[in-house]
C-alpha cells in the first residue's frame, strides 16, 4: 500500500477551483487547473499563483552557523548582506549534490528553501553536521506561494505597496492584507517574480487576495514543470542527485570565487579535481528534431548505437512549439550545434545541443537597462 499524501492547507482552495489533484514528494499537489499550455502561457504573458508549501522552509541560527553552513555549501556566505538571496548547493563528501537550495541572510540567521522531497534527509544532514551550537528549525506552521510572470510586480504591488523595490534575489517582511509575509523576488520560471511565505494559518486568505487581482491565475505543478525546463532549471531527482557534482550539473557559479580558492566545503578533494581537468560529463540542452517530446529516461547513443549519455528532463515547449530537453552527455559531445542521437521506445530521433536557457530570463536586476 501506498503511502497517504500529507494533506497541504490550500488543498480545499484549488479543489474549489477544479484542480486536478495529483501525489507528488508525499503530498497530494494540484497538477493543473484549466490545462498545462494555458496555464504555462498565462504565466509567461501575465501572473501565474503557484502553491510550493511542500518546500522545506529552515531556519539556521547560533553559535558558528556562516561557517558550519560553509563546510557544506560551496557559497561565500561572508560577503552575503542581509536580506540576500543565494542559489547553493548542499554537497556531500564525495561532492555530489545532496539538494538545491536558496539560502538568505535574516538578522541573526539563515532562511533557507529546499526541496519538498528531500526535506526530511536535508534537515537530518544538516543536524549530523553542522556544530551543536546551531539550531536547524524546520517552520512547519508557514506556507509558501509563489506569484511568477511579467504582471506579478502590478498584481503584488496593489495589495504590498513598496514590494516593487526589491530587486531580483531580495527579500524583505511586508504586510500583505493584515499579514505578516517574507517576500523575496525570485522563484523557478526564469520570469520576474515573488515567494511569499506565511502563516499556514493565514494563507487562504493571502491566496484569495492574489487571485482576486485581474493579472493572476492559480497554475499547477505540470506548468511549473514546462516552465523551469524552458527556463534551463534543473529538478532535484531527476536533473540533479548525490552522484553528479555542481560542474557536472552547469552549475559552477554556484562555486564563490573565495571558495574556488580555498576550498573548505564537503567533496572539495573530487571538485578542485574537475576544476583543473574539466568533467567527463556535462548537462545539456538538447533541441529535439521533429515534434515529437523526448522524455526523461531516453538514452543519448554513439554511431554504434552504444549509450552514452542519458535525457533528464524533457517536454514540448509551449513558447517555442517544439520539444527540448536536457540531458547528461560525454564533455566531447558538449559543444553547442554537437549533433546527437536519442534512443527512446525503439526508436532513434535526432537533437541538436544548445545553450541554455531555452528562452531568456527576465528577472527583475536593479539598475540594468531597459
Amino acid at each position: 500500500m501506498s503511502e497517504p499524501e500529507t494533506i497541504l492547507p490550500l488543498d480545499s482552495w484549488h479543489r474549489a477551483r477544479g484542480a486536478r489533484m495529483v501525489p507528488f514528494a508525499g503530498y497530494a499537489m494540484p497538477i493543473q487547473y484549466e490545462g498545462i499550455m494555458a496555464e504555462h502561457r498565462w504565466t509567461r504573458e501575465a501572473a501565474g499563483l503557484f502553491d510550493v508549501s511542500h518546500m522545506g522552509q529552515l531556519i539556521i541560527a547560533g553559535s558558528g552557523a556562516e561557517a558550519g553552513l560553509e563546510t557544506l555549501l560551496p557559497a561565500d556566505l561572508s560577503i552575503l548582506k542581509e536580506g540576500r538571496l543565494r542559489y547553493s548547493l548542499l554537497l556531500g563528501d564525495n561532492g555530489g549534490i545532496i539538494d538545491d537550495l536558496m539560502v538568505t541572510r535574516r538578522g541573526d540567521h539563515f532562511y533557507t528553501v529546499v526541496n519538498g522531497a528531500t526535506k526530511d534527509g536535508d534537515i537530518e544532514y544538516l543536524r549530523s553536521k553542522l556544530p551543536a551550537s546551531v539550531v536547524v528549525d524546520h517552520m512547519k506552521e508557514q506556507a509558501l506561494l509563489a506569484l511568477q510572470g511579467p504582471k506579478a510586480v502590478q498584481a503584488l504591488q496593489r495589495l504590498v505597496p513598496g514590494v516593487e523595490e526589491l530587486g531580483f534575489m531580495t527579500g524583505a517582511a511586508f504586510q500583505l492584507g493584515g499579514v505578516t509575509a517574507w517576500i523575496s523576488r525570485s522563484g523557478y520560471t526564469g520570469e520576474d517574480g515573488f515567494e511569499i511565505s506565511v502563516p499556514s494559518a493565514r494563507v487562504m486568505e493571502v491566496a484569495e487576495q492574489l487571485a482576486a487581482q485581474p493579472e493572476v491565475r492559480p497554475i499547477g505543478l505540470g506548468a511549473r514543470d514546462s516552465l523551469r525546463l524552458e527556463a534551463g532549471l534543473p529538478l532535484y531527482g531527476h536533473d540533479l542527485d548525490t552522484d553528479i557534482t555542481p560542474l557536472e550539473a552547469d552549475l559552477g557559479f554556484a562555486i564563490s570565487k573565495r571558495r574556488r580558492a580555498e576550498g573548505g566545503f564537503a567533496g572539495w578533494y573530487r571538485i578542485s579535481r574537475e576544476l583543473e581537468e574539466g568533467t567527463i560529463r556535462r548537462r545539456v540542452g538538447l533541441s529535439i528534431e521533429g515534434r515529437q517530446p523526448v522524455r526523461e529516461g531516453a538514452m543519448v547513443v554513439d554511431d554504434e548505437g552504444n549509450d552514452v549519455g542519458k535525457v533528464t528532463s524533457g517536454g514540448f515547449s509551449p513558447m517555442l512549439e517544439a520539444p527540448i530537453a536536457m540531458a547528461y552527455v560525454p564533455a566531447a559531445m558538449a559543444e553547442p550545434g554537437t549533433a546527437v542521437s536519442l534512443a527512446q521506445r525503439g526508436k532513434v530521433l535526432q537533437a541538436k545541443v544548445v545553450p541554455m536557457p531555452f528562452l531568456p530570463h527576465r528577472y527583475h536586476r536593479k539598475g540594468a537597462v531597459k
